[in-house]
């Protein structure tokens, strides 16, 4: 099933529930896809959806995070709720120790030693990971492993 087409189902069961913040965020998310299809000019493809859902989960980290060091209680508890709705759409994120394995079979695959191959593991291992683990995260561990 498309992702628009799970996103209509559950934003009828949101409005039957009566369940208004699940029902914005829902809202929120398929217009975000509606507006991408719109402006590529043709259906999504499953990996367009989930850059389009990535980048939705990427700004609610960051609002978030951004919220917690204001110490915007009040904005942050409904924003924890957009980001499980959010992620229910994402497939399954990689651990901390499962990028770092695979970080260190794309160190070895490249054959980088040093922080000038630091690019060349990134273009490597970022299409492994996409929409599995925190580009931080991978860019953070490379660096570590480059050291």
């Amino acid at each position: 099933m498309a992702v628009l087409d799970q996103l209509n189902e559950q934003m009828k069961a949101a409005m039957k529930a009566r369940d208004k913040a699940t029902l914005s965020t829902v809202r929120m998310l398929k217009s975000a896809l509606q507006n991408k299809q719109i402006e590529l000019g043709h259906p999504l493809t499953e990996a367009e959806e989930q850059s389009v859902l990535t980048s939705e989960m990427k700004q609610r980290k960051e609002s978030l995070s951004e919220f917690e060091k204001a110490g915007r209680e009040d904005l942050v508890t409904p924003l924890k709720a957009e980001i499980k709705i959010v992620a229910a759409y994402l497939p399954a994120q990689l651990d901390e120790a499962a990028v770092a394995k695979l970080v260190d079979e794309t160190i070895k695959e490249t054959g980088a030693t040093s922080k000038a191959d630091f690019g060349k593991v990134m273009k490597t291992l970022m299409p492994k990971v996409k929409g599995q683990a925190d580009g931080g995260l991978v860019n953070q561990l490379v660096k570590a492993k480059l050291q």
